[in-house]
């Protein structure tokens, strides 16, 4: 039971949580927020509360303002208008330092791991032991770091690298840094983005830690299961304005979304067209081996939707940079178009018309401080070049008419695409790999951080080039989108391709089961 108490200060209430032994809660309060880059609003006065002992999930679409958001609480960003406050007390944070010494934490889409120093050292960066010889304690500092890997039960070590560790594994690291500083506040952006199942419930029993010591949890997702399951109330945004809170408990998924893009979706999936009739063989992977895999072998048909599914770990972003040239092939054969063809690099790879959209959009995909139109041209630009200088006439049509197409929201084209929203970055992606004119379009994690509006674009998107005669080969760690957009699912476990099955004849019992034991569930 929650009861308002009044108090001497004109229109503020303390909450006093009766379940909690009339224990004091904090409170956040948001109070017409307003953020204006040029050319954009990304936050119009916007306004709420959350509360300690509680999660409040901010959803809404790409753009409609929920990283802004944290990025102005955390410091990163002065509001051009509005307040927040903290226990009744109104505070404007100048810089991250400011607002992290104050007990505000902040976990962004985007990790923020330095990959040549350890996890012992990235986690305690800023709070390094020293003993009394003036030097690190590295023994004291590998174990209170250990102990904060045991609560959160991984298995890493203190002393790893964070370059030698998987995606999934350096997010955890990024959230545990925030974590062991104990924070009033911890705000999670797509925080499972890269997590398998085994960290997301790691993950979640933290949160249930962080409720129990009367944390306020803000939680960004676009993940609808993980809403409903850890969350207690919702904060509904669209094109930088607030729309409504709710109870979780009180709304459904289909009236969430509804609210977020201001109409029904409806069954994503179930609308798509397809393309009912695939033609050749055009790439054919025959026993491709490496350190990271073994035995790799399939062929993908033009106009096939191909998905790769598995665990964190399971080799199938592996099998994509070998195909691509990242990764060395040490053993194998590539055949295209029915020509074996040996490729050591991406430039080769693009040559001969084979495409990939990253799954790490930061450190492997966009150039942040450069325009969407530079990030677009970039891999064309022998094709984009007269005499020694490059068209600009054709290079900023080409902009011009991927982000039409693609439907990327943006001012111009000469923003830089470290401006925009996870999902508008991968739009901007996906359109430098499609300016390249590929016959094979590989996309790891194409939706990763993207809403649920967002993601019935890319799907459409998926569809359409497949119908235009493109292989699309699609890694996807969620089971109903490999399910719903996939011809043909192959399923992969500990670098080994462990099973074979048709979208008609897939179920996610059936993947999982391929995914975690490498036996199907007939067997």
């Amino acid at each position: 039971m929650i009861l308002l108490n009044k108090d001497t200060c004109d229109n503020e209430y303390n909450v006093i949580d009766m379940e909690r032994g009339g224990k004091m809660t904090s409170k956040l309060q948001f109070k017409e927020i307003t953020k204006v880059f040029p050319g954009v609003k990304a936050l119009d006065k916007v306004s709420f509360e959350a509360y300690g002992g509680k999660v409040t999930a901010l959803v809404g679409e790409n753009g409609a303002g929920k990283s802004t958001l944290l990025k102005v609480l955390n410091g990163d960003y002065l509001p051009d208008g509005g307040d927040y406050i903290v226990d009744g007390e109104s505070k404007h944070f100048k810089s991250p330092k400011e607002a992290i010494e104050f007990g505000i934490g902040i976990i962004y889409q985007e990790r923020q791991v330095v990959p040549y120093l350890t996890v012992a050292e990235n986690i305690y960066m800023d709070e390094i032991p020293i003993n009394k010889f003036g030097f690190i304690d590295y023994s004291k500092l590998n174990s209170m770091t250990d102990d904060i890997i045991a609560e959160f039960n991984l298995p890493i070590k203190s002393s790893d690298k964070i370059k030698d560790l998987s995606v999934a594994y350096q997010q955890m690291v990024e959230i545990m840094k925030v974590y062991r500083r104990n924070p009033k506040i911890i705000a999670f952006d797509e925080p499972t983005a890269s997590l398998s199942e085994c960290e997301i419930v790691s993950l979640f029993n933290i949160i249930e830690k962080l409720k129990e010591k009367g944390s306020i949890v803000l939680y960004v997702s676009h993940r609808m299961k993980e809403i409903f399951q850890i969350t207690d109330q919702v904060i509904i945004l669209k094109d930088g304005c607030y729309v409504d809170t709710v109870n979780t408990k009180d709304i459904t998924e289909k009236e969430i979304v509804a609210k977020m893009v201001g109409r029904s979706l409806g069954d994503v999936f179930g609308h798509l067209d397809r393309n009912e009739d695939t033609g050749d063989v055009i790439l054919e992977a025959k026993n491709i081996t490496n350190q990271y895999i073994k035995d790799i072998s399939f062929k993908l048909r033009a106009g096939e939707v191909l998905g790769f599914a598995g665990l964190v770990g399971a080799g199938r972003t592996e099998t994509m940079r070998a195909i691509y040239g990242a990764d060395k092939i040490e053993k194998g054969e590539l055949i295209l178009h029915g020509k074996t063809v040996t490729i050591k690099n991406p430039e080769q790879a693009i040559s001969n018309g084979i495409a990939l959209c990253p799954e790490d959009r930061k450190d492997e995909g966009i150039i942040g401080e450069r325009s969407i139109k530079e990030n677009i041209s970039i891999s064309i630009l022998k094709r984009l070049q007269k005499m020694f200088f490059i068209d600009n006439k054709a290079d900023v049509e080409l902009a011009e008419d991927s982000v039409v197409k693609l439907n990327v929201r943006t001012p111009n084209i000469y923003k830089k695409i470290l401006e925009l929203s996870g999902g508008n970055q991968q739009k901007v992606l996906l359109a430098r790999a499609l300016a390249t004119n590929p016959k094979v379009l590989i996309l790891d994690e194409p939706t990763k951080g993207i809403d649920v509006g967002a993601k019935a674009e890319i799907y459409k998107i998926i569809l359409d080039l497949a119908k235009k005669g493109i292989g699309v080969i699609v890694i996807s760690s969620e089971l109903p989108e490999v399910m719903g957009i996939s011809d043909r699912i192959i399923v992969m476990c500990e670098g080994k391709i462990t099973g074979e099955v048709t979208r008609n004849k897939a179920t996610e019992e059936g993947i999982l089961t391929l995914a975690m034991t490498g036996m199907s569930c007939e067997a």
